[in-house]
């Protein structure tokens, strides 16, 4: 498959979909992206859903960056629309998209790319053995959020500290506290873009697909 190419790894109700954007013949590596949503919400994401479509330039910006690398890169959608408290149905599907990657990709290295609500699934689910990487934008990080599992991950977080919805100052210090835990962790302020990451778009799109680009090529 090329670039452009969608799909559906799940049916309804089995789990979370995977929307396969660039699959490779051999894949080496893969990147998986989670886009945001609510605090709560047990519904369904809708069809026309913007955080998933906020998503988008992301993974093309990340297959342009990593064209001709063998990278696989895929998108999740949700089951639920929200987080849902102790439910923590984002990081579920998080967790059970990684297994369906593997099925797709095999045994490669998988970063994660996740925006607000899915920047806190992506750093839940990077325990996951293959999970070399993750890059969380505007990410939802509570002061209690675990961090034992991030030992020897390689960890970026990109924030607006002008966001109102989620907090940088909170980003900042999940950073520290995740290098205590043994995690190479990076905080990375972005001078525009708010929540949305509208304003200065672009720049968001290209520091994203070069720091994909330099996890996935590491040795």
């Amino acid at each position: 498959m090329t670039a452009g190419t969608e799909r559906g790894a799940a049916r309804a109700g089995e789990g979370p979909e995977l929307v396969v954007r660039t699959a490779p013949e051999i894949p080496t590596a893969a990147v998986l992206l989670l886009h945001g949503g609510r605090e709560d919400g047990p519904e369904p994401p809708p069809r026309l859903n913007l955080p998933a479509l906020r998503m988008r330039p992301f993974a093309a910006a990340v297959a342009r960056a990593t064209r001709g690398r063998g990278v696989l890169v895929a998108e999740v959608r949700y089951r639920h629309r929200g987080w849902n408290g102790p439910r923590c149905d984002a990081a579920r599907d998080a967790e059970a998209a990684l297994d369906r990657l593997r099925g797709i990709a095999g045994d490669v290295p998988v970063v994660l790319v996740g925006h607000s609500m899915g920047g806190r699934a992506a750093l839940r689910a990077a325990g996951a053995p293959l999970v070399h990487g993750v890059v969380a934008l505007a990410p939802w990080c509570p002061p209690d959020e675990p961090v034992g599992h991030l030992a020897g991950r390689r960890l970026y977080l990109l924030h607006d500290e002008q966001d109102r919805v989620t907090s940088a100052a909170g980003s900042w210090e999940f950073v520290r506290r995740s290098r205590l835990a043994g995690a190479d962790a990076t905080a990375i302020p972005m001078p525009t873009g708010g929540h949305a990451m509208l304003r200065g778009a672009g720049a968001w799109h290209r520091r994203t697909a070069a720091l994909v680009t330099g996890l996935v090529t590491r040795d």
